[in-house]
């Protein structure tokens, strides 16, 4: 898994056109790890709820979602930023699907029941650097919120 965040970060390469969907899960779970982390208090209810948005989003089976979620745990130290993250996401998902994984990393920040003030920030600025809008953040917040 390693050599796959090592991919995520190196950027694309030439002539490679589709993404790894690998890769985009990764990125998105690392987002989310972030949000997490965020408040200093990683709670339990908010890793359960990463696992299943991976899950639902990605396709991928539990074990696989439970994996990704450790590679990121591990390694989220290593990112200094979240522009290697949100770049790959960019190049690769179109604006609904940056608005459902936005919905998605809403619904982590709700998981423990309440709304840092940190988490809002950094959820806000995650949407900027998605290229979403105040209306699609404020979207995703409130199907997050209903949802729970």
């Amino acid at each position: 898994m390693i050599e796959h965040l090592k991919k995520l970060f190196a950027g694309p390469e030439t002539g490679a056109s589709e993404p790894d969907p690998h890769q985009l899960a990764v990125a998105a779970t690392a987002l989310m790890v972030q949000l997490s982390r965020i408040d200093q208090n990683e709670d339990e209810r908010e890793l359960q709820t990463i696992v299943d948005c991976a899950v639902k989003a990605h396709q991928v089976t539990r074990e696989e979602a439970e994996a990704i979620l450790e590679d990121a745990l591990d390694h989220a130290e290593d990112a200094t930023s979240m522009y290697e993250f949100t770049g790959q996401i960019n190049e690769h998902l179109n604006q609904h699907a940056k608005q459902v994984l936005l919905e998605s990393i809403w619904r982590v920040a709700f998981a423990d029941g309440r709304i840092d003030k940190y988490e809002e920030h950094l959820i806000r600025r995650m949407a900027d650097l998605l290229h979403l809008n105040h209306r699609e953040y404020m979207q995703a917040r409130h199907r997050a919120e209903s949802s729970g």
